[in-house]
């Protein structure tokens, strides 16, 4: 995530750089850091604020489920973690998906991904 998606979603969010650093579990600096492009974006800060993100999102408008987006065989489905909790609008928060049959080794492997997924877009208007 570069600084400017990062400062866009304090945005969507509503959340002044102190609200949001509180929500994030870091200092006011890393924040300011962050949208300065000073120092790179640690993947757990990262994940913490796409998930907050989307749940902001998905208040206004559904998610697509990724099962019907990606229209997955039943067999796929009854595999993957995303449909065992029912969770197909959070899949690319869920390690151990099925998509494309690819495992994903780390967090950053898998961020490059799920943004080219048609269903992370859907979420993902930045």
């Amino acid at each position: 995530m570069d600084k400017s998606e990062f400062s866009k979603i304090r945005g969507v969010l509503g959340k002044t750089q102190k609200k949001l650093a509180q929500l994030l579990c870091v200092s006011v600096k890393a924040i300011q850091s962050f949208e300065q492009g000073w120092r790179d974006l640690p993947p757990n800060i990262e994940w913490q604020i796409l998930f907050l993100y989307i749940m902001n999102r998905n208040r206004e408008t559904p998610a697509d489920l990724c099962w019907d987006v990606m229209k997955c065989p039943m067999e796929k489905q009854q595999e993957c973690p995303v449909w065992e909790f029912q969770c197909g609008h959070l899949c690319g928060f869920i390690s151990g998906t099925m998509c494309y049959a690819e495992e994903h080794k780390s967090w950053e492997e898998k961020i490059i991904i799920c943004r080219r997924c048609k269903v992370l877009k859907s979420v993902f208007d930045l």
